[in-house]
């Protein structure tokens, strides 16, 4: 068994991770993004968990508002790109299956 306790300090930290499945915590701040068009994990399916605060996700050319408690599935080789649009930072949690990075 393995645990971290999570900082959700800005930017991208991969938490324990495993063979079969990864854990990541996401801060971005205000007007801040990440990924776009040519963002996409070929192999493996993104479960992208919001925390806290407010944003907008991009998935192949749909939009997604974010919210805290939304959980949004990006599945394997779709290109994505998330913005924090709120006031405040944008904290997530993203399981990968299998492993991305």
């Amino acid at each position: 068994m393995r645990s971290k306790s999570l900082q959700f300090a800005e930017g991208f930290r991969l938490a324990p991770s495993t063979p079969r499945g990864q854990v990541a915590e996401m801060t971005l701040r205000r007007g801040a993004s990440t990924g776009g068009p040519d963002n996409s994990h070929p192999r493996s399916d993104q479960w992208l968990y919001v925390v806290a605060g407010n944003g907008e996700a991009t998935v192949d050319g749909r939009n997604r508002k974010l919210d805290p408690g939304t959980l949004l599935l990006i599945e394997k080789g779709e290109s994505h790109e998330i913005r924090n649009t709120g006031t405040t930072n944008l904290q997530t949690l993203t399981f990968y299956a299998p492993p991305a990075y």
